[in-house]
Parts: C-alpha cells; sequence; structure tokens
C-alpha cells in the first residue's frame, strides 16, 4: 500500500504485442459487460489451513479475482537460481478449485537481500556517495544489469510455470513502479553520460541543451558531466534530464517484464499497479503506456474526490478500455476504516470507469511497516465488518454489469498533463531558484483548476501528454499551466486546431522549450500565430473581475491568485475583459486558425473563469454535460440511467423528473431523490 499519495489507455492494436481496443479485445480479457471485486493477499505467513480457510472467505463475499505475488520475491527465489513453487502452486491450484481468478505480480521489488549481497550494483548510493541497505521497499538501482538479468529470469520463470494455468487471469509488473530512490553510484554516472551522448551527440549540443555558459559551467569532455542534485542545489537544465533518465530507467523495466509476458503468455493482459506520480521518483507513463500496459491500472487510495477522480482519470490516459483500481482503500495506515466508506468510493470509481476495486489488502498484517494497516480480516483471524461491506459492493457489482457498466467512454474533452512540466514548474532548491516564485499558485492547483469545472459539471475528461496522442477524438484540448511545452505537444496542437479542433490554453504556458529554456521567439512559443496574439509582461493586480463583451452586466470573479498576462492580440478577437484593472485589458482572446479556433486566458487555470467560459462552449462545440447534480455529487448517464454517488457525509436531494425506480436500492422515487451520506443509485429510465 502507499503511505499516501500526493496528486495513477489508448491500446496498440497490434494483437502481436498483446495490446488491444476495447472493441478487439482477446478473448478471455475483461471487457464489456465485466465488473470485477477481489482483494490483494499476503500469503506467504499464512499456514495451509489460513489459506484454505481465506479462500472459502473470499467466495463467499462474492469476490472474483485475487492478487498476489507481489513483494514476494524471496518466497518464489529463496537463494539466487533456487527456486520454489511448492506453496505457490498449491495456491494456485486451490485458487481455481474455488472459481477465482489470479492476478499474478511479478515480484521484482523490493528485491531479496541475497542480490544485495552478491550484487551491490543494486544499491542505492545516495548524492553524497553513501552506499545505503536496503532498509525498506523499493530501495534498489532498477538501472543495475545484474536485477534487470536476474529480474527477466524471475518473469520468465513465473510466466513459464503458470502461462498456462487456468487460474492465471492477469500479470502485473513491480508494484509500485514509479517509486524509489534515484541513486548516484559511479556506475549510474557512467550510464546516465552515455543516455546523455545518445540524445545530444556531442559536448557542444549538451553544453548549449544546459546552458552551461551561465555560470562558467562548461563541460570540455564527457568525464566531466556528474549526477546533477535530485534536491538541489543546481540549474534547471540538467535536473530536467536527471528526472527524464530515471524516468527512462523505469520504462525500461516495465518494457523488459512485458516481452517476458509477450514471449511466455501473450494471451493474458499486463495489470500492473503503477505510480507514476510517486513523489521521490515517478516516471513518464502518459508518454510511454503502450509498451508495457494492457489497463490503466493503480493503488486507489483517495482523499479529495476532486484529486481522485484527476488521478484516476489521468491513469486512464486515452484509453477506450476500464481502469482497474488494483489496490483500493479498506482502512489506511493507523485507519481501521469508515462504514459505508468504501462502498461509496467503489461507485465513485464506477462513475470514472473503472471495472475492478481489489482492497488493500485481506489480511491485518502482524509485522513490518504495515502492522498498524488494517485490512478485511482482523490481527486475531476474524472477519472484519469490511468483508461483508465489500461482500456487499460484490453484490451491487454483480447487478451493475448487466446494466452498462464498466462505463467504456469516449470523452470529447482532454486536458494536457506531462511529467516533463510537473519536473520543470518544481525546480531545485538553489540560491537562485526564480522559477518556483513565478509559477503561482502552482502547477498542480492550475490542473485541478482547469478540471474542476468538469468534474462539478459531470463530464468525461481524458488526462493525456498532448504530444503522444491523436487529438482529432477530442472537441475541445485544454492546456493548464503547460510552462514546458514540448515540441510533439506544441506541433500536435497546433495541426489539431488547423483541422478544425477548439483548444484552450491558460497564463504561464509555453514559455519554455524542451530544453527547459526559456523561448526566444514571441511567448506562447512556437504558438503566437495559432493564438493570434503575444504576451510577455505581467502583473497582478488581486482579485481579477471578467465581463465578456455580448453580455457586460455579468461579472466572474477570479482571485489573486498569480500575475495576469498582458495580452497583445494580432488576429485574435477579445472575448472578455478584466474589468477592474486600468485599460481593462483582454482576459480572453479567441483565434481563427485553419479551420478551429485557440482560446487563450490571461490568468492561471481558475475555476471561477474557466466554467462559465466552458458553459459557452459545451453548446458551441456540441459537449454533452452530466445530469445536474448538488455539491459532491457526482452523476453519468449510463445506457438511459442516471447514476448519482454522494461522496459527502451529508444527505442530499436531487431534482428528477417524473417517478424514477432506484435499481441499487429499489425505492421508487418521485420528483426528489434523496440520497443518503456515501450513498449510490442507478435511476431507471423515465
Amino acid at each position: 500500500m502507499k503511505p499516501s499519495r500526493i496528486h495513477a489507455l489508448v491500446l496498440a492494436l497490434l494483437l502481436s504485442a498483446g495490446h488491444a481496443s476495447s472493441a478487439d479485445l482477446p478473448a478471455g480479457w475483461p471487457g464489456a459487460g465485466q465488473l470485477f471485486v477481489g482483494t490483494n493477499y499476503q500469503p506467504f505467513d499464512r499456514s495451509r489451513e489460513q489459506i484454505e480457510r481465506d479462500i472459502e472467505r473470499m467466495k463467499a463475499a462474492g469476490m472474483k479475482v485475487v492478487r498476489f505475488g507481489d513483494l514476494s520475491w524471496d518466497s518464489f527465489e529463496p537463494a539466487e537460481g533456487q527456486f520454489d513453487f511448492r506453496l505457490a502452486d498449491w495456491i494456485m491450484d486451490r485458487m481455481q478449485a474455488a472459481g477465482l481468478k489470479v492476478l499474478l505480480d511479478i515480484p521484482g521489488q523490493p528485491a531479496p537481500r541475497w542480490l544485495h549481497h552478491k550484487y551491490p550494483g543494486v544499491d542505492i548510493v545516495n548524492a553524497a556517495g553513501t552506499r545505503l541497505a536496503p532498509a525498506e521497499r523499493y530501495m534498489d538501482n532498477t538501472s543495475d544489469p545484474d536485477y534487470r538479468r536476474l529480474l527477466v529470469r524471475l518473469a520468465d520463470t513465473l510466466l513459464k510455470r503458470y502461462a498456462r494455468h487456468p487460474a492465471l487471469f492477469a500479470v502485473g509488473y513491480n508494484n509500485e513502479s514509479g517509486n524509489g530512490m534515484l541513486s548516484y553510484s559511479e556506475a549510474d554516472r557512467q550510464r546516465f553520460i552515455a543516455w546523455l551522448q545518445k540524445k545530444y551527440g556531442t559536448l557542444d549540443a549538451l553544453n548549449k541543451a544546459w546552458a552551461t555558459q551561465r555560470w562558467s559551467r562548461r563541460f570540455g569532455q564527457w568525464d566531466e558531466v556528474t549526477l546533477p542534485y535530485q534536491d538541489g542545489p543546481g540549474a534547471y537544465e540538467p535536473n530536467l534530464d536527471l528526472r527524464r533518465f530515471w524516468s527512462q530507467q523505469t520504462i525500461e523495466v516495465l518494457e523488459l517484464l512485458d516481452a517476458s509476458r509477450r514471449r511466455h503468455a501473450p494471451d493474458k493482459p499486463a495489470i500492473s499497479n503503477l505510480w507514476d506520480s510517486a513523489p521521490r521518483k515517478g516516471f513518464d507513463y502518459l508518454s510511454s503506456y503502450r509498451g508495457y500496459a494492457s489497463y490503466g491500472a493503480m493503488g486507489f487510495y483517495p482523499g479529495d474526490p476532486l484529486y481522485a477522480a484527476f488521478e484516476a482519470t489521468m491513469m486512464r490516459a486515452g484509453m477506450d478500455t476500464p481502469i482497474w483500481f488494483n489496490e483500493f482503500t479498506a482502512g489506511g495506515t493507523g485507519y481501521y476504516g469508515t462504514r459505508g466508506r468504501s462502498r461509496m468510493w467503489a461507485h465513485f470509481g464506477l462513475a470514472l470507469g473503472a471495472q475492478a476495486v481489489m482492497p488493500w489488502t485481506w489480511h491485518s498484517h502482524h509485522g513490518g511497516e504495515e502492522q498498524a494497516l488494517f485490512g478485511l480480516i482482523d490481527h486475531d483471524d476474524r472477519p472484519s465488518w469490511k468483508l461483508g461491506e465489500f461482500a456487499t459492493i460484490a453484490k451491487e457489482f454483480a447487478q451493475l454489469e448487466k446494466l452498462g457498466f464498466p462505463r467504456l467512454q469516449k470523452p470529447q474533452v482532454a486536458i494536457a498533463y506531462a511529467f516533463d512540466n510537473i519536473i520543470a514548474t518544481n525546480p531545485p532548491k538553489g540560491i537562485s531558484n526564480s522559477v518556483a516564485p513565478y509559477i503561482n499558485p502552482g502547477y498542480h492547483k492550475q490542473m485541478l483548476g482547469a478540471y474542476e469545472p468538469l468534474y462539478k459539471d459531470n463530464v468525461d475528461v481524458a488526462v493525456i501528454h498532448i504530444g503522444h496522442e491523436d487529438l482529432s477524438r477530442y472537441k475541445l484540448v485544454i492546456v493548464p499551466g503547460m510552462y514546458l511545452l514540448d515540441r510533439a505537444s506544441t506541433d500536435n496542437l497546433r495541426k489539431f486546431v488547423a483541422a478544425g479542433g477548439t483548444a484552450l490554453m491558460t497564463a504561464q504556458s509555453a514559455k519554455v522549450n524542451d530544453f527547459n529554456q526559456w523561448h526566444t521567439t514571441p511567448l506562447p512559443g512556437g504558438l503566437t500565430d495559432v493564438f493570434g496574439l503575444r504576451t510577455n509582461e505581467f502583473y497582478n493586480v488581486g482579485d481579477v473581475t471578467v465581463r465578456y463583451a455580448d453580455a457586460p452586466d455579468a461579472e466572474f470573479k477570479g482571485k489573486g491568485l498569480a500575475p495576469v498576462e498582458v495580452l497583445e492580440p494580432s488576429t485574435a478577437q477579445v472575448l472578455a475583459r478584466i474589468a477592474n484593472a486600468d485599460g481593462q485589458p483582454p482576459a480572453i482572446t479567441v483565434n481563427r486558425f485553419g479551420k478551429g479556433q485557440a482560446i487563450y486566458l490571461a490568468t492561471s487555470g481558475q475555476p471561477q473563469l474557466l466554467a462559465p467560459l466552458y458553459r459557452r462552449l459545451y453548446a458551441e462545440l456540441g459537449i454533452e454535460r452530466g445530469p445536474a447534480t448538488p455539491e459532491g455529487v457526482i452523476a453519468r448517464t449510463v445506457q438511459g440511467r442516471a447514476y448519482y454517488v454522494n461522496t459527502t457525509g451529508d444527505a442530499k436531494d436531487i431534482a428528477i423528473t417524473g417517478a424514477r425506480k432506484g435499481l441499487i436500492g429499489g425505492q421508487t422515487w418521485t420528483g426528489t431523490l434523496k440520497l443518503a451520506p456515501l450513498g449510490a443509485e442507478l435511476l431507471d429510465s423515465p
């Protein structure tokens, strides 16, 4: 389980690579009309008697799939090359006999002690040069060749053994890939230099990309290159390449594991518990997922519903297929659980397009880091009330899978999001950190600010890297606070607008190039003709009042959270102005470019200003809103039926037309649906 989440697929059509779209899934892959409740299982400290009882309880609760294997490398391979599958064979057989399917995780992290002992290159070396013992999970240097060699052997051995086992349902890779630490060994430095040589070719190109003329940091030979400090001090350009390098190391490991799956079990999907937004490391999932993922999957430990929705949506990326919650909230670290909470989040997930919820964890742990983390089975081996709650979820899922679930979405709106931009807007600490005060109120808030009105209007959204997707699928592409908008994204956005799409960009976007250096051309970099303006100057007027030219009596208030950019239109038309600033400068402009239009907002992505703009665009672009809901309730229409989930602890009244029957609760409602705290209901068609 993740201690906390700080912020988790369009599938290739080549079946030979083991990937497919929702319309063309291989036989046996989870698809339309299938929902799954399962669990995460750590059986290696359980007796066979306990395991038998566990399996009986899982089956009685209506569970369909069990995820196990993760975090257990030395249970399969207790010493190098000495594999022991006796218990795992028996568990697989018992699962099959009970009608339970297995999502088998290749447990590449953490690496066993014997591996660290014999191959010290797998140890993490910190920035001070100190070699660290593997004291906690994920303290493994996954770039080490010995680690990769032994990991692939483990994957090949496991998959050869179980590929044809009737219980095997899917394969996962390296639990919580993306978590871990950066390493600073000499071998890591040499690998980093080789990566830079491949990327830049010459020292002159590297010196230019890293702006080493500022200040007296030029490299005269490759061996002068050192690994930048992740937490500073240091310049912005090398820090971005450092994080790109480590992102690539994670991606390469995932691709190695997927190659093993394709060799031995190509008929099984890859459904891995990924953590691309892990704060210590992370990786660029949105530009690379096609190489190792068949479904978007993640650990789902929600707090704030808005961010939970964004994170799940981001994990789905450009997929037509549903989301898997490979780990799912049941209790928490030091938190036993709240009745009804997991059920609410399960329905919340269904509204967003989820297919599976698998609580972490089955039994409460007696030892180790998570001994005060409470699962479905208490420490004394008695079932908690949470097992009954997940049995209720399983029963409701069995009903809903016949009524249009999982929701296979085709969003009309996309939001641009990128790993590079996260790094560029969170530069290392140093004596001259000028970026942090400029990126105000911060990329995280700007991104959520752009998403919030869509979330509240119950509009389906795709969160994607716009340089790696076919944007013609969308009617509206939103680019919020993309300080670093790379060349591929810039070109794709230009193509999208020229072909008839609508792009909406907020302030502080397209300021730096692929090398994390400010554009030498007019801003927004590479797109001034698309948006029909340029903007350099910015200032702060505090709270802003925006008025549209065609509706001067309506005012929209924005918070003074960030500077306002001075827009200098050339071909762009002014849609709205800042009424409380001298000269009433442009607040929103629109420019016709090719067959489409490009809209620019002079402030950061503030929901107070974006909500009325979105609602103007819904009608213009033919974007469908979901059912209207009070604060704290999300809703979607599923095969003509209205589906509501109350995320709050208060009852909510929702206006409905006529008499509607609740298919979950069985009650008929007339005029008003009274939704209980943490409640969910699917209303039949009128």
